[in-house]
């Protein structure tokens, strides 16, 4: 079978796969604790890529996953912020993302257990994130910040917090599927329901709900895509064709680049909602990653992790 034709059939399957065994989990007709416990069984299913160190450290008082690949260069990190709609997920089920971001950067990641909804409402997501930001920056002299989907909205909500509190800023900022958006206004909530194959308009209203805790969903602070975005540092977003939140990136890019900051952006055709959690299954998964990890790390210098770059 040619490459090309077997990568189309890796990509029909795994879909066929997200749709039947994922997409149903996200229901509010499960119990979150029942949610929870399946996301964090099905992702170890998810291939671990070798050559990155493993090591519990905290930030603050803030949990994190410290992920050192072999060659690490002292001084420069990036932060991660995983994804799961603020209700679930955590540095287990995203390690493959951040271990692949932390390998084609080279350079170390931490992924932080931030506190969740409902147990833990807004603000709590962004001051842990906020918190374990400012006791990165002071140990390193160079932080990036990424994340995807919920964990994309807080990367960019924190972004925003910390221009405002003028700390240190990010040297650039790498968004998967960012959810930006908690009022749900975007065209594709409706355009894209049927083809996305993880997603649903129900399930991350139910999400934004418990998050939100009462709070207007079209707070800034929760929806950072109606924050005034200027002075933020370069951004790279990777979304793909086939999920409700590509008008979350589309709005996002429209408004990052009336603000005047740097921003580009991929749509990856005929793929889905945070499709890089298949990473090691799925090349256009890996591409993704590789790009996204060689932005940050561009972003990053002058630093010893850019010597075997090539070029975005």
């Amino acid at each position: 079978m040619k490459e090309g034709n077997r990568a189309r059939l890796v990509s029909k399957t795994l879909r066929l796969v997200t749709r039947a065994g994922l997409k149903p989990v996200f229901s509010t007709r499960l119990p979150l604790l029942v949610q929870r416990s399946v996301i964090s069984a099905a992702s170890r299913f998810f291939p671990r890529p070798q050559g990155v160190r493993d090591v519990e450290h905290y930030l603050d008082g803030v949990l994190a996953r410290r992920l050192i690949p072999e060659g690490a260069p002292d001084g420069r990190a990036i932060l991660y912020l995983h994804g799961g709609a603020y209700v679930l997920g955590s540095p287990g089920t995203h390690f493959g993302i951040a271990a692949r971001i932390a390998l084609a950067s080279g350079c170390e990641v931490f992924v932080i257990d931030y506190r969740l909804a409902p147990e833990h409402p807004a603000p709590a997501a962004l001051d842990d994130a906020v918190s374990a930001w400012k006791a990165l920056t002071a140990s390193h002299g160079a932080v990036a910040l990424a994340g995807d989907s919920a964990g994309a909205g807080l990367a960019l909500a924190t972004a925003v917090a910390l221009r405002d509190a003028a700390l240190v800023a990010p040297r650039a900022l790498a968004l998967i599927s960012p959810w930006v958006d908690l009022t749900l206004s975007g065209e594709s909530m409706q355009t894209l329901a049927a083809a996305d194959p993880l997603l649903s308009r129900n399930w991350l209203a139910w999400a934004a709900a418990h998050y939100a805790n009462g709070r207007n969903l079209d707070d800034p602070m929760l929806s950072p895509l109606f924050s005034p975005l200027a002075g933020l540092p370069p951004v790279l977003i990777h979304v793909g064709s086939d999920e409700v939140l590509l008008s979350d990136t589309q709005r996002l890019e429209t408004a990052l680049r009336a603000a005047g900051v740097e921003v580009q952006s991929r749509v990856y055709q005929d793929l889905w909602h945070d499709f890089q959690l298949q990473a090691g299954l799925m090349p256009e998964a890996d591409e993704s990653l590789d790009t996204l990890g060689r932005f940050l790390r561009a972003g990053l210098e002058p630093a010893a992790c850019a010597v075997n770059a090539k070029s975005i």
